[in-house]
């Protein structure tokens, strides 16, 4: 367990992750072959729209060998509205390694998945790419990543050079230059030249008062002025990073092969191994505590289900991360959160898409297995000795629906069927009918989620499909406190069902969600009937109030309620539930709350009016602005049903120059004056 690295690429979209990993794949002779992205070839981008959009959609998984170390490399995607793929191969990796673009800088999504990993607790390495780009400044990324990330970055190379001039690196701890020169993959190695050794020592000094913060030793060698060890620097410098005090920065361009061989070095020698991070947490399900999991292949075995991947040849591919012994070949495991017994008829090291068959799997590994009927994302599967479950997965809820209909009657079933395997691969996608038009609805996070979703229906499933509109996923909230009294009275199969309550509803604070409780004093309403309300109440907040959009940020409190012995009944005191809380919130001045989003618009100097223009045209207001040297990056709130479009928008009054990102943020009222 000592040589293996579980990493992963995380940035904002086009900072260079797949090219990097691509590189790393080549330098390790995993591939023998530099895919470029722009071409299309990419082996981490092996679906064909990500080959046909430039883009990394699907997080792909593949293992190389560095220095008699595995290294398992997930390529994550940089878009926002993918951030579920990022966020479950984060919840199993051990380390990462976060690209910066040396033109962007510290960019809208490069934010996102910091606080991801920051979540994760996931030690990483910083890596500036294109420096070799016109405007790139290392030295402003490394301030950005400090001041807007929070991050304790200690930089352990410096560029020789800067744009065309860019070189390769100073290597901080042994003071000598590596550059690639004449096109060559390998870096030469040589003693620093002219003034560039004043700027070395002074930033070797800067790291070194750093990693003395954390290091006795090293601070009293660095006292005693004597030499420090490559060793001892390297040991330190790994410490710290394993327990997130700082983040080595190393800088590159990895378009012209310059600087990855240095960052793979790092992998190894800075990122943790299974066995250098905490036990793993869980809660035992039957003896209701919670538990520590050590990294043991000895131990019983437990593993995560983190993403379900349907293949045309092997059905669903089910990647776990095993935490605690064990899985072999043919033998059945306890898929704990379902309580079902299922098969593992083969197990799979993934090379993106080529799977490579193994016979067994052991604690701190990833791989695929090949099938599991029930298997869902954040699953626990283990065994029926042990039912541990581990900490499950947390994803933003969708805020965009379209409607979607077959192309023809006899295509409905077979629409349904690959929208219930989407649904199952993808934790941000959603399909319900609705029950009284028989229309199919399905949500996403964003315009590209759902256009993506529905090529792939067309394109992979071969299912034809016509999609309408996008429409925006409202809630329904109230803007005042009152009580209300219900009264219900049926009388079913000559039985009588009587039931009498008094709600209070009220509205909570914007994001808090819904709630209920009851004031009742106990032995005043028995558990089942005050159950019954429990169920009345959750069920009428998923159906609305005047719209039928869930209700939000609502709390309901049962005041007072009457029992009568021979009269009332669960189904009595379940319907006034729901009829009380509906009678109640129509009279509470019901309002519609829209969801507002954060955009982050980069663009060129030059077309700065025009984009704010085109922000507040469409209901916006700007937060801030950030001046960088060749480009303007606008921090802007906008309602969603304005922003459909934009990126069409945006890039005609850009010239195509400008780019934007963005992601949901919160629910307020929506005017109701407002004209669409």
């Amino acid at each position: 367990m000592e040589k293996l690295r579980n990493i992963g690429i995380m940035a904002h979209i086009d900072a260079g992750k797949t090219t990097t990993t691509e590189r790393m794949l080549f330098f390790t002779g995993k591939s023998h072959k530099i895919g470029e992205v722009d071409d299309g070839e990419a082996t981490m981008d092996w679906m064909e729209q990500e080959q046909d959009r430039g883009i990394t959609i699907s997080a792909a998984a593949t293992s190389c060998y560095w220095k008699d170390h595995r290294i398992t490399i997930i390529d994550t995607p940089g878009h926002v509205d993918f951030t579920a793929e990022v966020e479950r191969s984060l919840r199993v990796l051990d380390g990462a390694i976060a690209i910066f673009d040396a033109v962007g800088g510290v960019e809208p999504q490069s934010e996102t998945v910091w606080r991801q990993a920051d979540t994760y607790r996931v030690p990483r390495l910083a890596y500036i790419n294109k420096m070799d780009r016109l405007g790139a400044d290392f030295f402003a990324v490394v301030g950005e990543i400090k001041k807007k990330l929070g991050g304790n970055v200690v930089p352990l190379q410096i560029p020789i050079g800067r744009e065309q001039g860019f070189a390769g690196a100073v290597d901080l701890l042994t003071l000598k230059e590596l550059r690639w020169e004449n096109g060559e993959y390998e870096p030469t190695q040589r003693g620093i030249e002219g003034g560039l050794l004043d700027e070395a020592k002074k930033w070797r000094e800067s790291f070194l008062d750093t990693l003395s913060s954390f290091s006795d030793e090293i601070t009293n060698l660095y006292l005693e002025g004597r030499e420090i060890p490559l060793s001892l620097l390297q040991a330190e410098i790994r410490k710290a990073t394993i327990k997130q005090q700082i983040v080595p920065v190393f800088c590159g361009s990895s378009l012209k092969n310059i600087g990855v061989q240095p960052l793979l070095d790092a992998v190894v020698a800075y990122l943790p191994c299974p066995t250098d991070l905490p036990s793993a947490g869980g809660h035992h399900a039957k003896k209701e505590t919670e538990v520590e999991i050590p990294c043991d292949a000895n131990g019983m075995p437990l593993a995560l289900v983190f993403k379900i991947q349907t293949d045309k040849d092997a059905g669903a591919l089910s990647y776990v991360r095993v935490y605690s012994g064990c899985l072999k070949t043919g033998t059945a495991v306890y898929n704990i959160n379902k309580k079902k017994r299922e098969r593992i008829n083969r197990l799979m090291r993934m090379h993106a898409n080529h799977a490579e068959p193994i016979d067994t799997v052991s604690a701190g590994e990833i791989a695929a297995i090949i099938g599991f009927k029930l298997a869902q994302t954040g699953d626990t599967i283990g065994s029926e000795g042990q039912p541990v479950l581990l900490e499950r997965m947390h994803f933003p809820q969708p805020v965009i629906s379209v409607s979607i209909e077959p192309k023809t009657l006899s295509e409905r079933e077979r629409l349904q069927e690959v929208l219930r395997i989407l649904e199952r691969e993808d934790p941000t996608f959603l399909f319900r009918e609705n029950q009284e038009t028989g229309e199919m609805i399905i949500s996403g996070m964003g315009e590209l989620h759902i256009d993506v979703l529905v090529t792939r229906m067309v394109k992979d499933f071969k299912v034809g499909a016509r999609v309408g509109k996008p429409q925006v996923t409202y809630r329904e909230s109230i803007s005042k406190k009152l009580m209300h009294t219900e009264k219900f009275h049926r009388v079913l199969a000559g039985k009588d069902n009587d039931a009498e309550i008094t709600l209070c509803v009220e509205p909570l604070p914007r994001g808090s969600g819904t709630r209920f409780a009851s004031k009742l004093k106990p032995g005043v309403l028995p558990e089942e009937l005050l159950d019954a309300v429990e169920r009345g109440i959750s069920g009428a907040f998923s159906s609305g109030i005047l719209l039928g959009y869930p209700a939000f940020d609502i709390g309901v409190t049962l005041e007072a309620a009457v029992y009568n012995q021979n009269t009332s009944t669960e189904f009595a005191f379940e319907a006034a539930a729901a009829l009380g809380f509906d009678a109640a919130c129509r009279a509470a001045d019901p309002i519609l709350l829209e969801p507002i989003m954060t955009v982050d618009v980069m663009c060129p100097k030059d077309f700065i009016g025009e984009v704010i223009n085109s922000i507040t045209s469409r209901g916006g207001f700007i937060q801030s602005l950030d001046s960088r040297p060749l480009q303007e990056h606008i921090h802007a709130q906008a309602p969603m049903e304005k922003m459909f479009g934009y990126s069409t928008g945006l890039r005609s009054i850009t010239q195509g120059r400008g780019t934007f990102a963005m992601e949901f943020s919160h629910f307020e009222p929506r005017p109701r004056n407002r004209k669409d």
